[in-house]
């Protein structure tokens, strides 16, 4: 099934590698099935078991195979093309990591291949994905979405084959990489920057959406809390919009799941309230459909375009330390 010249000028585990490659595209191998092993690859084209070893290790790298300890090499990918398998472990799946995704993979130009899998902030669930997945991919990309420290679950993996996205882990040093969201600066300062229309209302609330499986890191409450006591501004934490009259006239309101602000826009109908004039909204996490309902929602957000595209610069060349992600305030007519 493997092919192999002797006579090649090629370097032995470079016919290798390309011997398993082309067995893999004509379907001799299939994913899932085991490769012979290194010794009974040794014997059979009399190679230095270290060449067949080195030839292996440079298929794992590129996610071709992996390794099952005490139980031989196995096909990871049958997607030869890409020299980088990526796993990528989201919370969820919402528009905004849409764009962060899209611009993920196209930092890569194509030459990537991935798996995308989702732990909706269940710790056991999100240390199982990544147990059962160690040694399968040439990188990986965790958002590790929680108020605990998950340091000790993301050691499983090697650093240099770790990036860390959204989340600041602050047990670990520069020779992890880490691209951020300062939740805590970026609130503030985007509140900062709407003062005098947040003025305009007597209370603004911070909707934490606590039912669903939105996540509201600490930093994003701190943040908040300080600006208000910092400018003096009345404010309340509100765990839940489950009714109507949760919104209040004269009051403002940060809201982060889009249900929500889809809610309170068909409330506010109801009531012939308008944003900007009855009521505030501030949503966070830009998305292009905030552009245009309600004819704009004000928002304060990650660039998560430019976090895509970093993050691809990042693994591509090969970066390290630790990167805070710009973030905008747009003002639009929500506010």
């Amino acid at each position: 099934m493997i092919k192999f010249d002797p006579n090649s000028s090629k370097p032995k585990y470079v016919q290798l590698i390309d011997g398993i490659v082309d067995a893999i595209d004509s379907g001799d191998y299939a994913r899932g099935q085991q490769l012979p092993s290194i010794n009974v690859v040794a014997n059979e084209f009399g190679m230095a078991r270290m060449t067949v070893t080195k030839a292996y290790d440079e298929l794992k790298e590129r996610g071709l195979i992996s390794s099952h300890h005490g139980k031989g090499f196995y096909v990871t990918s049958t997607d030869t093309r890409s020299n980088l398998h990526l796993f990528i472990l989201m919370d969820a799946l919402t528009p905004y990591k849409e764009i962060l995704l899209e611009n993920i993979l196209e930092g890569f130009n194509g030459n990537v291949s991935y798996n995308l899998f989702f732990h909706y902030h269940d710790i056991k669930l999100f240390e199982t994905l990544i147990s059962d997945n160690i040694g399968k991919y040439n990188h990986y990309i965790i958002l590790p979405h929680f108020n605990i420290s998950v340091s000790k679950i993301l050691s499983k993996i090697p650093k240099d084959k770790l990036l860390i996205l959204d989340i600041d882990v602050k047990e670990f040093g520069d020779e992890y990489a880490i691209l951020y969201q300062n939740f805590e600066t970026n609130i503030y300062e985007g509140l900062e920057a709407c003062l005098e229309k947040i003025k305009k209302y007597n209370t603004i609330n911070l909707v934490l959406s606590q039912k669903s499986f939105q996540y509201t890191p600490q930093g994003i409450i701190q943040g908040f809390t300080k600006f208000c006591q910092d400018y003096s501004i009345n404010h309340d934490i509100i765990p839940d919009l489950e009714e109507e009259y949760d919104i209040q006239q004269g009051q403002a309101y940060i809201v982060f799941r889009e249900f929500d602000l889809i809610k309170m826009i068909n409330w506010c109908k109801k009531k012939s309230w308008d944003f900007g004039r009855d009521i505030g909204v501030i949503s966070y996490d830009d998305t292009p459909l905030k552009e245009i309902i309600s004819e704009g929602i004000s928002v304060i957000s990650n660039d998560f375009s430019l976090m895509g595209k970093r993050a691809a610069e990042i693994i591509i060349n090969k970066e390290k330390g630790r990167i805070a992600n710009a973030f905008y305030f747009h003002d639009r007519n929500s506010l």
